[in-house]
């Protein structure tokens, strides 16, 4: 895995031609050749792709797409005889191409824009101050609690402010649910150009939407280059945190190696432990009564030959929609039971590798890289959301909440319909009844309901009522089986837990909590001083555009930010202040009950009761403006 490796020269016209014909996304190549040559004139009317959510190249025509190669090469050719070594953007010209592509003004957008289309070796998240400049002999150390995404990002982060840090992971390794999930068929839904960090970004990804295995080889290297693996202490369960109120010190009870239990101290502690990573098993009756194996799909059990078995899957969400093709053709049957069936969403390249095309541009023309990485992003800087908001005047159904909800609902239907024409018997049972956007969506390269439609998989939409030692029970029909897999999804919104977390005056975060979790901007909760959470409530995306891992690298960013804080100021602690806290979340929860996952009546991960712990209701842009800084005003210190 390859991070921030100088480019390569281009070599000649001629090498260029082939590779932009066979690999350049057109419309991020003349985005890049814009830049380079700080010449727009090249982003014509003409060649403004249409639309991008569910069309390759944007939607441009076949004679579009000739004419914008015809275009891009002649201009980088000349950039190259110039040998213009690559500049940043200026804002003019950051403007000037971003609302080309997008089809708006993008000059509110332009600071968060430029973070976005930097070089890594200017980052400009990183720190701009360290610990010895505020506070020099300061004794301020820092724990990070897991060693996923966020986690080795935090570590990262306040490495680089000079701030000492220690990271507790339980597993043997770095990954996080990268490194715990190894079901078959395992990959990101998100495109992988996106699913890295900015300032490290992957130059060599071998397939659009990578598999497990090489997420975690990606998170292994970052670990490894930028030192952040030495700060890691492996095997070491956090069970407990303790605030003393008279030192000002969180008190971390660790479970190690063997079981053996210690205490140890720290001046503040970022939780990085992620909201899928404690599996949910179903409710049902006689679970565990099943006399063969049954485990759940993050707790894949390697030692079972599935081959030749009857096996039941039981849940149709992400995990088994990765997981059963790949179990068609080696069990003898697959028996599906499905709760809700998910919206597809077309992306054809979704199995696909990378081409060798594609991976020379990234390696040879100047930021490129960036550019295409934005035109993944830009759909949910202003879009994809839009559509999951519920207008009253519209009005919504249980099918759609608005007219444009309806309409990305018709393009959905059409796309799964044409899949169906030869299983008609089909379509009741896998179209879903409720709203685009009230479950995760779900990528679509005609896959499932090719695999629906084998003689040897039996799709069973009555609920399951129990387990037995032979196998379940749907509507009265025993199904006996060799093996059930359970991809049942995780307990979303029981954040933090296992962990016991005990704040000011002995309170407890569960009991604080009642069962609903809140936190400011998702990490910060009043009476925990010096405690923050990444990936925290109300932090999942659910169509702003970018992943997770922009979501991590935004609220560290503001944790990050509040330590300096602490620095500059000379003091030892900082919570959220309760009345922004609380107001806060009064309009998280008030946006989010206009939203398609709150509003619909459909069960899920992404709500729990009748409000959502889990998901951001606004966009990535607000996300990022609120992070950008602490602001001092909201927050108590001392």
């Amino acid at each position: 895995m390859a991070f921030s490796r100088p480019l390569r020269p281009i070599p000649d016209d001629d090498t260029l031609r082939r590779h932009l014909a066979a690999g350049a996304e057109l419309p991020a190549l003349l985005m890049t050749v814009a830049h380079l040559t700080g010449d727009a004139s090249v982003l014509r009317d003409d060649l403004r792709a249409p639309g991008w959510l569910f069309q390759p190249q944007g939607g441009l025509t076949a004679v579009q797409q000739e004419e914008a190669r015809r275009v891009a090469l002649a201009a980088l050719a000349r950039w190259r005889a110039e040998r213009r070594a690559p500049e940043r953007p200026t804002p003019e010209l950051l403007r000037a191409i971003t609302t080309w592509a997008m089809g708006s003004d993008t000059g509110d957008l332009l600071d968060l824009l430029a973070d976005e289309i930097a070089l890594p070796e200017d980052d400009p998240k990183a720190p701009d101050w360290t610990l010895e400049e505020l506070s020099p002999g300061a004794d301020f150390d820092v724990a990070v609690i897991g060693a996923g995404f966020s986690g080795l990002l935090a570590a990262h982060r306040l490495a680089q402010a000079g701030v000492p840090v220690v990271l507790y992971e339980k597993n043997e390794d770095v990954g996080g649910t990268w490194f715990e999930n190894t079901y078959p068929g395992c990959r990101t839904d998100v495109a992988s150009h996106l699913y890295n960090y900015s300032f490290a970004p992957s130059t060599d990804w071998p397939d659009h939407f990578c598999r497990s295995e090489t997420v975690l080889e990606y998170l292994r290297a970052f670990a490894k280059e930028s030192g952040v693996a030495e700060r890691v202490r492996f095997g070491t369960e956090v069970r407990e945190l303790r605030w003393d109120d008279t030192e000002r010190r969180w008190h971390l009870t660790l479970r190690g190696p063997g079981g053996a239990t210690r205490t140890v101290t720290h001046r503040a502690v970022i939780t990085a432990v992620g909201q899928l990573n404690r599996p949910a098993l179903p409710a049902v009756e006689g679970l565990g009564s099943f006399t063969g194996p049954a485990f759940h799909s993050a707790a894949w059990d390697h030692s079972v030959d599935l081959a030749g078995k009857r096996v039941a899957v039981v849940g149709t969400g992400a995990s088994a929609y990765q997981l059963v093709p790949e179990l068609a053709g080696v069990a003898s049957e697959v028996i599906l039971f499905q709760r809700n069936p998910p919206w597809l969403r077309p992306t054809p390249h979704y199995h696909e590798p990378v081409s060798d095309s594609a991976a020379w541009l990234f390696e040879h023309v100047p930021y490129y890289t960036q550019w295409y990485r934005f035109w993944l992003f830009a759909p949910g800087l202003r879009g994809i959301l839009d559509g999951w908001i519920v207008d009253h005047d519209h009005p919504p159904t249980e099918r759609a909440i608005s007219a444009l909800n309806e309409q990305l609902r018709a393009s959905l239907l059409q796309s799964m319909e044409a899949q169906l024409t030869d299983a008609p018997e089909l379509r009741d049972k896998v179209i879903p009844a409720y709203p685009v956007g009230a479950k995760r969506v779900l990528r679509d390269n005609g896959v499932w309901l090719a695999t629906l439609k084998r003689d040897d998989v039996t799709l069973v939409t009555a609920p399951v009522a129990r387990e037995t030692p032979h196998g379940l029970v749907a509507d009265g029909e025993e199904f006996a089986v060799d093996v059930i897999v359970y991809a049942t999804g995780f307990e979303a919104s029981r954040f933090l837990t296992p962990m016991k977390v005990t704040g000011e005056n002995g309170l407890d975060l569960h009991t604080h909590w009642a069962g609903a979790p809140r936190a400011h901007l998702g990490i910060s909760v009043p009476h925990f001083p010096n405690l923050f959470c990444l990936y925290g409530p109300n932090t999942n995306l659910v169509g702003q555009g970018g992943s997770i891992v922009y979501f991590s690298e935004c609220a560290t960013r503001y944790v990050v930010d509040v330590i300096r804080l602490l620095l500059a100021r000379g003091a030892d602690a900082a919570q959220v202040r309760e009345d922004v806290h609380d107001d806060y979340n009064a309009w998280v929860d008030a946006a989010s009950a206009d939203r398609a996952w709150v509003w619909s009546k459909v069960s899920g991960w992404y709500k729990d009761g009748g409000r959502s712990s889990t998901n951001w209701p606004f966009s990535a842009v607000e996300y990022w403006t609120r992070t950008r800084r602490a602001d001092p005003d909201d927050l108590h210190v001392i």
